[in-house]
C-alpha cells in the first residue's frame, strides 16, 4: 500500500508537466479544433495503465499516464472539466480539462472506501456523484465531491444496495438511477466477489437533492445470479441496463432489462443465437445520438448488438472479437476492443471497458 501511496504522490506532483509534454503542437491544435473528443482507459504493451483522448475518426490525439488501471469517465464538468476514475477497487480519480487549458486534479475516495468506476456531474458543474464501496459495511453509496473547490468530498447518501456500479442523470436533473450489482466485495481481498449465493441486483431511483430512496426493482428469483451493472437512457426517459451473470456458464438467462420511474422492470426476449452471443456477459452499453437505439458490447462474446428503444426490436448484430467500449458519434458508434481497433484505426494500447465523450 505504501508503494502505491507514494506512486501517487509522484504521480500528483508531475501530473500537470507530464500531461503538457505529450502535446505536440499538432496535438494541441487539434483539441483547439476538433468537435468531438472522446476518452478511453487503456494498459499499454508494457502493462502500465493511462488514458487517451480520441477524435470521432478513432485517432489517439495525446495519451496522460496513470498510477493504476482507470475505468470510465464523467464529463461537462465545471469549465469543462472530465474526471476519469479508477477500477473496484481503486481509490483515486483525476479530474482533468481535455482542451488542456489547466492542470489536471487527483483526489481520493475517503478512508474506508473505494470507487466503482463511475460518476456523473450535477447539471450546473458544480457537483461530482461517484459510485462507492463503504468496504466495511459493504453497504453502497454515492458519494458527492465539490467540483468548483479541488474534488473536495462535501457528502454522501444511500445507493439503494450493495455494489453500486454504474448510474444515470434522468433527463428531469433531479433523479438519479442506480445500477446496484449486488456483489460484496472488499480490498482485502481484491476483485473476489464474497457473496454470489446470496447477491442481489437491485435498481434504485434515488432524489438527487435528498438523497430519498424513490423506488427500487429487482430481479426474480431464478435471476439471482445476474448482476446488473452498466446503463443508458433512451430518447423517452427509460433506463437500459446490461447484465453479467455469475451462475452456470451453460445457462443462458436474459442479460438486457428496460425500467423507467414508476414501471415496472422488464426482461425483453430475444432469439437464442442472440443471448448465447453474449456469453453471458455485457460489457458496456450506450445509447445512440438520437436516443432511440441502445447498443450493448461483450468482449466475451465479441458481439455488438443494437435494438430499436421504443420496440426493443433487435436492429444489428455484428460479431467483433474483444469488443467492449461503445459511445455514440454523430449517426453510428465509436467502439473499441481489448486488442486496440478503435474506430477505424488500430493502436498498440489494449482499450478498456468504456469509451466517453468529453467535449
Amino acid at each position: 500500500m505504501s508503494r502505491l501511496i507514494l506512486d501517487r504522490r509522484t504521480f500528483l506532483a508531475g501530473a500537470g508537466a507530464a500531461w503538457a509534454a505529450t502535446l505536440l503542437p499538432v496535438r494541441s491544435e487539434a483539441l483547439a479544433s476538433d468537435d468531438l473528443l472522446f476518452a478511453s482507459a487503456f494498459m499499454d504493451e508494457d502493462q502500465t495503465y493511462g488514458f487517451a483522448l480520441i477524435n470521432a475518426a478513432g485517432a489517439v490525439i495525446t495519451r496522460q499516464k496513470l498510477p493504476d488501471r482507470g475505468h470510465s469517465f464523467a464529463a461537462n464538468g465545471p469549465d469543462g472539466k472530465a474526471v476519469i476514475f479508477t477500477r473496484r477497487p481503486g481509490t483515486f480519480a483525476l479530474a482533468f480539462d481535455p482542451k488542456m487549458r489547466t492542470e489536471p486534479t487527483l483526489f481520493s475516495a475517503p478512508e474506508g472506501s473505494h470507487f466503482y468506476g463511475h460518476g456523473f456531474f450535477s447539471t450546473d458543474g458544480k457537483r461530482l456523484y461517484a459510485t462507492e464501496n463503504a468496504f466495511e459495511t459493504g453497504q453502497g453509496q454515492i458519494g458527492i465531491y465539490d467540483a468548483k473547490h479541488g474534488f473536495k468530498r462535501i457528502g454522501a447518501f444511500a445507493s439503494g444496495g450493495i455494489d453500486p456500479h454504474d448510474m444515470v442523470l434522468m433527463a428531469d436533473g433531479k433523479t438519479l438511477c442506480v445500477a446496484n450489482g449486488g456483489i460484496v466485495t472488499h480490498p482485502d481481498s481484491g476483485r473476489q466477489k464474497l457473496n454470489l449465493d446470496t447477491m442481489k441486483s437491485v435498481i434504485s431511483f434515488i432524489d438527487l437533492n435528498s438523497g430519498a430512496l424513490l423506488e427500487t426493482h429487482t430481479l426474480p428469483a431464478h435471476l439471482q445470479r445476474l448482476s446488473l451493472r452498466h446503463m443508458a437512457a433512451d430518447s423517452s426517459g427509460a433506463i437500459w441496463i446490461g447484465g453479467q451473470y455469475e451462475g452456470d456458464a451453460a445457462n443462458r438467462p436474459p442479460l438486457i432489462a428496460r425500467v423507467g420511474l414508476g414501471q415496472q422492470l422488464v426482461m425483453p426476449e430475444f432469439a437464442l443465437e442472440i443471448s448465447s452471443s453474449f456469453g453471458n456477459y455485457i460489457g458496456s452499453v450506450a445509447a445512440g445520438s438520437d436516443g432511440k437505439r441502445i447498443a450493448f458490447t461483450s468482449p466475451i462474446g465479441g458481439t455488438m448488438f443494437i435494438v430499436d428503444a421504443k420496440t426493443a426490436a433487435p436492429l444489428d448484430t455484428r460479431t467483433i472479437a474483444k469488443v467492449c467500449g461503445i459511445a455514440a458519434s454523430d449517426d453510428d458508434f465509436l467502439i473499441s476492443t481489448e486488442s486496440g481497433d478503435m474506430g477505424a484505426g488500430r493502436h498498440d494500447e489494449h482499450w478498456d471497458n468504456h469509451i466517453a465523450r468529453v467535449v
